[in-house]
């Protein structure tokens, strides 16, 4: 659907610019936001279609990884979209992932990290990816008995929940140098910061970090990085996180949908070329305490690469690895048909070029 977007930026004075940009709620931050991802912060952008609903709920983790930041760098965004309730509940179980309340229903926006998301499509949860969002984010850091994946066979790994992010990525990893995750390995399951203990006090061989606990572990010189998903290939090449929605809301308000998706991405691209106001903004939301690791994270993680990357093609490849693992039974195309939609981002690619 062609967009008719509002030309009378330039004839506004800046004391209507800033009536304007109050009764949308936009704070000097959020208008500093928009400014740095190229679009004039003046008014809701006007579609001949008007949003279905005007109240987003982006669920979250006390221990998200700092990977997520766009979900938080976007809140303006949402607002100048038109959306005039965008909330942010936290889930208290440090068991659950977020992907939990997406598909209950207690949600219905996150970015959601794409391994674990195939084993809740394969079940048939109602959830539908709508876009890729970054490249890369977790690191498997080894203590000196893991010098490559293959050495970890016998050995033992520290993971938060089994079918949680730590666990079905590693899993895709070890299938796809021929291990079997289900046999040759022994998981360590303790929730929260615990698992990340355990690989501090040496009582097991290897640990996948996610900021900023990389960052952390990297700076205090603890075991040593054996990969990283955002240099290493094949994992550099494919999304760790995506935009990831509720099935009914996405087929409700499709209008809506596809407004949440934009500001979402300008949120991403406001994360790669403003990596110290992401940075600060994971700090002052309290994920991080430390401003130079959120900053390390933000500079490396290549959150532009939407613009570029096929979505599709993460989808096939952690299905392969996964249902080798014998984690789900979908095929690609099953999984791709369940759960997916890139007509809006097909749309926001053009729309959003440059």
């Amino acid at each position: 659907m062609k967009q008719s977007v509002s030309t009378n930026v330039d004839r506004l004075s800046r004391r209507d610019f800033l009536k304007v940009a109050g009764a949308m709620g936009l704070s000097t931050a959020g208008m500093t936001l928009l400014g740095a991802c190229g679009v004039k912060p003046v008014a809701p952008i006007v579609e001949a279609d008007t949003l279905e609903t005007t109240t987003i709920r982006i669920p979250g983790t006390a221990v998200a990884s700092i990977c997520q930041a766009p979900l938080f760098v976007a809140e303006d965004f949402l607002k100048a979209e038109g959306f005039t309730d965008v909330q942010y509940p936290r889930i208290a179980s440090q068991t659950s992932l977020i992907v939990d309340a997406l598909a209950s229903g207690e949600g219905d926006m996150v970015t959601q990290f794409s391994g674990p998301s195939l084993l809740y499509l394969d079940a048939g949860k109602p959830i539908t990816m709508l876009a890729g969002v970054h490249v890369g984010c977790f690191e498997l850091f080894g203590t000196e008995r893991i010098s490559q994946v293959t050495d970890l066979k016998g050995k033992t790994v520290a993971v938060t929940t089994l079918g949680g992010p730590e666990h079905v990525f590693l899993s895709s990893i070890l299938a796809y140098v021929g291990l079997d995750p289900n046999k040759d390995v022994t998981w360590i399951v303790q929730p929260g910061t615990k698992a990340k203990q355990l690989f501090v006090d040496d009582k097991v061989d290897a640990y996948l970090a996610f900021p900023p606990n990389a960052q952390e572990l990297r700076a205090n010189k603890i075991g040593h990085v054996v990969l990283n998903s955002m240099m290493d290939k094949p994992w550099s090449q494919y999304f760790c996180c995506m935009a990831t929605f509720n099935r009914d809301f996405v087929q409700k308000n499709p209008v809506a949908s596809k407004r949440a998706l934009r500001a979402l991405l300008k949120a991403a691209d406001v994360c790669a070329r403003e990596p110290e106001r992401a940075a600060r903004l994971m700090v002052d939301k309290g994920f991080t305490k430390n401003y130079d690791y959120a900053l390390e994270a933000m500079q490396q993680i290549p959150y532009n690469v939407w613009h570029e990357y096929d979505p599709e093609d993460t989808l096939r490849f952690y299905a392969l690895r996964l249902r080798d693992a014998g984690m789900i039974k979908s095929s690609p195309d099953e999984i791709i048909a369940k759960g997916t939609d890139w007509h809006f981002l097909n749309e926001l690619k053009q729309e959003l070029k440059g």
